[in-house]
């Protein structure tokens, strides 16, 4: 139980980032699903354990809110998954984090089962499927063909770029692996989303190196 909670967690670490963001507080009157989603974002952000926790908590009570009020709304649906899945990488490894799990990709799915073409939801799901086990659900051929739909429709999205790159890189695939860590570097530095710019470097660094070493191998 303990080595499935490790993978899960770990996975979310890379799952709950997903498109570049834009968000900034948004006023008290604002829609539910979107004050939901801000307290996700604002979480994120905060550098305070506490802060981030009080954040993600009450994000979950607005998305529960905006789902009692709408059950049809995709975007209460994903807002709820964000904090559920934020609240899932500060509790950490217990039991109950398994529980949240199922609860988390039950509103991950109803997103898409609403808006099958919601981006957000699209390139969170291709991120978990590349990265769990068959055994968990895995499913890195769908994968894939998710978070290509996701770079085709949202040329500026970076983490489906990230996703798909590590994949590349993990086949051995090194020059496909670089030029996509590039293009998300580009992107991230642009728009000055910080939080991708870090991973996006290694990556790079990483899919350069290996594809510098096979052609010296094959020389």
């Amino acid at each position: 139980m303990k080595s499935v909670l490790q993978v899960l967690v770990a996975l979310l670490s890379s799952a709950m980032v997903i498109l570049p963001s834009t968000a900034m507080a948004e006023p008290a009157g604002a829609p539910l699903p979107k004050q939901a989603l801000d307290h996700c974002h604002q979480g994120r952000l905060a550098k305070d354990r506490d802060m981030r926790l009080a954040h993600f908590q009450q994000g979950q009570r607005v998305g529960e809110q905006a789902v009692a009020e709408d059950e049809g709304s995709a975007d209460a649906h994903f807002a709820l998954f964000c904090n559920l899945g934020e609240l899932l990488r500060i509790d950490g490894e217990t039991f109950t984090s398994l529980f949240g799990l199922r609860r988390m990709m039950k509103e991950l799915d109803r997103t898409l089962e609403i808006a099958p073409t919601h981006l957000e939801a699209l390139s969170a799901k291709g991120t978990l499927l590349v990265k769990l086990p068959g055994l968990l659900g895995g499913d890195v051929k769908e994968g894939e063909r998710l978070l290509q739909q996701v770079i085709h429709q949202a040329p500026q999205a970076v983490n489906a770029r990230l996703a798909l790159a590590k994949v590349r890189c993990e086949r051995g695939q090194h020059d496909e692996a670089a030029a996509l860590a590039s293009t998300a570097l580009a992107i991230a530095q642009r728009q000055k989303q910080v939080d991708f710019i870090p991973e996006a470097e290694s990556l790079l660094q990483q899919a350069t190196a290996n594809a510098a070493k096979r052609k010296e191998h094959r020389s």
